[in-house]
């Protein structure tokens, strides 16, 4: 019997002080060669990754697998050679020259909503190989995740980030596990992005909870994975 929704992980690295980038958001590569590897593992792993619009905008990804070698692992994984790429942008306001839409080769799914101009969702469809609209002021993540399931038959989604798409899978109970790396640095600023961002949880008793189930140190970075508690209806 299928799930009705893929298993979630996210993955951040953030700095000493829980950034993930500097207060004016602009990209900054602060992880190492190493987490830039057990990032790379994980989508080995995943049949989709995901991201939000401000993160495709803002950094040159591609979300692809990352090369030859994690290619072929994940043929022995039994999984297909190159992941699905999903941005999410409830406003559809995608930067239509962003790095991940120059390369083309595993398919390209954009979720957005129905206050998305047509005008925009237009050029998107030119771009990407599908627009699904879930929801109708904002992008329905349970909606969208059940979607990917059923129609693209993802079982597992690597989700990395931005902050306010972290959040909202974690408020709405969606994610099942975190892999997070804590790097050697200090950014600083009230303004700077965390990797949980959006309204925050108005009370204690609603945050989510964590279970630490692995934890390594390696050089000055400490890499570990938790267990999101799943939350009582």
């Amino acid at each position: 019997m299928k799930t009705a929704r893929p298993f979630v992980l996210i993955n951040m690295a953030m700095s000493a002080d829980g950034k993930i980038a500097p207060p004016h958001r602009s990209f900054v590569a602060f992880g190492s060669r190493r987490d830039h590897a057990n990032l790379l593992a994980l989508r080995s792993t995943a049949d989709a990754v995901m991201c939000g619009a401000r993160t495709v905008d803002s950094a040159p990804v591609t979300l692809d697998a990352g090369g030859a070698a994690y290619e072929r692992r994940r043929l022995r994984g039994g999984l297909a050679k190159q992941n699905l790429r999903i941005v999410v942008s409830g406003s559809g306001s995608v930067d239509p020259g962003a790095e991940i839409f120059r390369h083309p080769g595993s398919p390209l799914i954009v979720l957005s909503s129905g206050q998305a101009p047509k005008s925009r969702l237009a050029q998107l469809k030119r771009l990407a190989d599908c627009v699904k609209i879930c929801g109708k002021n904002r992008v329905a993540l349970a909606q969208a995740l059940g979607w990917l399931r059923s129609e693209w038959d993802v079982n597992r989604l690597l989700c990395e980030g931005g902050g306010e798409l972290n959040f909202e899978l974690l408020r709405l109970g969606l994610a099942d596990e975190l892999h997070l790396t804590i790097c050697p640095t200090i950014i600083g600023g009230k303004d700077a992005p965390t990797i949980a961002d959006g309204d925050g949880f108005a009370r204690l008793a609603k945050a989510a909870n964590l279970k630490l189930t692995r934890q390594r140190v390696v050089g000055d970075e400490l890499f570990t994975t938790w267990r999101i508690k799943s939350k009582a209806r």
